[in-house]
């Protein structure tokens, strides 16, 4: 067998050492390309093209993506759960929840860990719980039994063609589904409504009223992780055949060791430390307006010192949106970095504002700010990729997160 690997990142890599290791398959590994070069390449010598996330769909003769390999050779039902942002830590929520009720559960996807890795692992009894990102869901020929749709809105367009067909590769994630299905939706948003309406799943909107020790039980910030929290619920329930209601009646001291036991992902609103009176968050995988929106508005009651900017995604465009964020009135200083943070000072003329050169910069003027002011936060949410300085979000949040820490 000889297999086109398109990209090298985990996926990659993951589908090399598996295809390798149970067909002792022949791998070219094709890094570094542009969208026409890949396309026009000669593939006729390749039983099987692997494509990488991040590669659109080719339309070629036996291609195919670790995600799509997945799905047909999973034993076990999958949890999808797709958004624009919160993905990650709906997953996180769902797969707490089933471990707190001792299922045989697994997380894999775009949280970081490729679907392929755990392959070998899964037995019919087996749960897989999938974040899916639109890459992912691009071409998909199938559904997974349980589907989260979450919040909805442009993003990746310098990769999809329009916001059209972003919308498009998300709805994969239900429209293969049938009346045996389940899809948990987001009600407050009209272009997942939109999704749902056409959906052939049993539908479960959320949110939905809860009683109020179960929001207690969540230690992230932000009403929208209270959201994420409910979508869970009712992705577990739906796993077992009854309504969120009754789950909850059911198992309600599982489903508050799962919430109690999930303290948040790295770089998602994480919490890193307080000093001198001031609370420093980590939100660096906050890539577009609506994530930073989320944050700023998780602190209605404190004085917010935010540091924001890097590569913008929209070429700008979306910098008048990033404006209106920026004026809450709980945002007493703007700490500007990276590229983006340099177009805003040159368009926008704000007292708030201070432009910062490097990340340490950054940090050193922003706990000044904050140490000035009462019941005050820093919170770091760039609203923008991370390339223009860093190596990835990633990157960009570890070395934020070592900043902060070695503060003294």
């Amino acid at each position: 067998m000889k297999i086109a690997l398109l990209g090298y990142g985990k996926e990659g890599q993951a589908a090399e050492n598996y295809f390798k290791t149970h067909f002792d398959a022949e791998c070219d590994i094709f890094e570094n390309f542009t969208y026409d070069e890949i396309k026009k390449r000669d593939y006729s010598s390749f039983d099987y093209i692997l494509r990488s996330p991040s590669v659109p769909p080719l339309g070629l003769k036996n291609e195919s993506s670790l995600t799509k390999y997945f799905f047909d050779h999973c034993p076990c039902p999958i949890i999808g759960v797709t958004a624009t942002k919160g993905k990650g830590t709906t997953c996180s929520f769902i797969k707490s929840i089933l471990d707190s009720l001792g299922e045989d559960a697994y997380l894999v996807g775009n949280i970081g860990n490729p679907s392929i890795n755990i392959l070998d692992s899964l037995k019919p009894t087996s749960i897989v719980v999938y974040e899916m990102s639109s890459f992912q869901l691009w071409d998909l020929e199938k559904s997974p039994h349980i589907a989260v749709l979450g919040h909805l809105e442009p993003d990746h367009l310098n990769v999809h063609k329009d916001y059209a067909d972003y919308l498009s590769a998300k709805s994969n994630i239900t429209r293969w589904q049938t009346e045996s299905d389940y899809l948990i939706y987001y009600s407050k948003n009209p272009e997942t409504v939109k999704i749902a309406d056409t959906s052939k799943a049993q539908k479960i909107p959320y949110p939905y009223k809860v009683s109020q020790d179960i929001l207690a039980t969540i230690h992230l910030p932000g009403v929208h992780n209270q959201e994420n929290a409910l979508a869970a619920i009712a992705a577990v329930a739906s796993y077992q055949n009854i309504s969120p209601d009754e789950f909850i009646r059911e198992k309600k001291s599982q489903i508050l060791a799962g919430l109690s036991n999930f303290r948040g992902l790295p770089h998602r609103l994480e919490f890193l430390r307080e000093l001198n009176g001031v609370k420093y968050y980590d939100d660096n995988f906050s890539t577009n307006p609506s994530s930073t929106r989320v944050a700023v508005n998780s602190f209605p009651d404190n004085n917010v010192v935010l540091i924001i900017g890097g590569r913008d995604k929209t070429n700008y465009e979306d910098l008048p949106e990033i404006y209106e964020i920026i004026k809450a009135p709980q945002i007493k200083k703007v700490i500007l970095i990276g590229e983006s943070g340099h177009e805003l000072a040159n368009r926008y003329q704000d007292s708030r504002f201070t432009l910062a050169n490097s990340l340490e910069e950054a940090v050193q003027s922003a706990r000044q700010a904050a140490e000035d002011l009462a019941n005050a936060v820093v919170i770091m949410s760039p609203s923008a990729a991370s390339f223009d300085m860093f190596e990835n979000v990633y990157d960009r949040g570890d070395k934020f997160k070592n900043l902060i820490c070695s503060l003294n």
